[in-house]
């Protein structure tokens, strides 16, 4: 009997499928395997149904979703549950042979007001050992997925472009996987993905304009920075977030250079030590802002930077007349 915790859908996905593939043979896995939602059904049926004996399968899979529910609720909420952690405590001491029984709790996560509901639902499921938690991906964890994907894949893409994809799927373990498979078919394998590519596939995704034009403006690219922001504006997307991240950006590179920091892995460790968190190809990104603007031009950026700020908010200027203006400004 296994427990499984959070609401990571990529890796829920994935172990369902290894265990199934585990459990049954192909042959029996169209009668080996039943599905309940208690949302639905009792736990007193699922149960039932587990400690019954298939006759065309020698091994079976009980998948029980919508675990949460099955929590009692109201004045007789603590009888019900002492009731129902008897019922499994009753099963476990005698589990139907060959019969995989598998409770899966997806609706809370494990931060914020959820976690209190999730440790609940760990309680009321304690008498079951196996406890399998599905947290979500960080951006270090979702870029290693992001690297093995497209190395399966057969997928010709630098860490630059690993990186803008996490970040514009905000490390979205399912999206990462579809949108590789996307850029696997678009390309067909015989050339290396950029960066028109991801933004072209994934035009709607979480700020991927956004790093493009950070990317662009660090690099002093002007082309690339206003077809960004023609994107940006196109979308629809909340301009102050773009100057937030390049503001930032611009920071970085200042601290970077006031440290002495030469080289990308000088930078990475550095602000890696510090607490903060960067990855290799922002490191690069950091270095390459530090050479497109030498001495006092990273100050006077942050500044225009501040004004243009400034100025989207004020009421009311024409904000497309403004970032271009910081365009101009930032680039050559």
């Amino acid at each position: 009997m296994y427990l499984f915790l959070g609401a990571e859908v990529y890796q829920l996905s994935a172990c369902r499928r290894a265990l199934v593939e585990k459990v049954l043979g192909p042959e029996d896995r169209e009668t080996g395997l039943s599905r309940h939602d208690l949302e639905e059904t009792t736990l007193a049926n699922v149960l039932d149904d587990a400690r019954s004996l298939s006759l065309f399968a020698p091994n079976r899979v009980v998948w029980v979703s919508g675990a949460e529910t099955a929590l009692p609720r109201g004045r007789a909420a603590s009888n019900e549950e002492d009731s129902a952690a008897a019922e499994l405590a009753a099963y476990l001491k005698n589990p139907t042979p060959g019969t995989v029984l598998v409770f899966e709790a997806s609706r809370y996560d494990f931060e914020g007001e959820d976690r209190a509901k999730l440790e609940r639902v760990q309680k009321f499921y304690s008498a079951i050992r196996e406890v399998v938690e599905l947290r979500p991906y960080t951006l270090e964890s979702a870029r290693r997925l992001a690297q093995d994907l497209a190395k399966e894949a057969g997928l010709q893409i630098g860490l630059a472009e690993i990186g803008l994809l996490v970040e514009s799927l905000a490390s979205d373990a399912g999206r990462i996987a579809n949108e590789i498979e996307k850029l696997r078919l678009y390309t067909g394998g015989t050339r290396k993905v950029t960066v028109d590519d991801i933004l072209r596939l994934v035009p709607n995704a979480q700020a991927s304009t956004i790093f493009a034009l950070v990317g662009a403006l660090g690099g002093g690219n002007r082309k690339r920075a206003l077809d960004s922001l023609d994107t940006l504006f196109r979308e629809g997307e909340y301009l102050p977030l773009a100057l937030t991240f390049l503001a930032t950006q611009f920071r970085l590179a200042m601290a970077a250079r006031d440290s002495g920091l030469k080289t990308a892995q000088q930078i990475q460790a550095q602000f890696s030590g510090q607490g903060i968190r960067i990855w290799r190809d922002r490191a690069e990104q950091v270095h390459q802002t530090v050479g497109a603007f030498p001495g006092d031009q990273l100050g006077r950026a942050i500044e225009k930077i501040f004004w243009a700020d400034k100025a989207l908010r004020d009421t009311r200027p024409d904000d497309r007349v403004v970032m271009e203006e910081l365009v101009l400004s930032l680039t050559k």
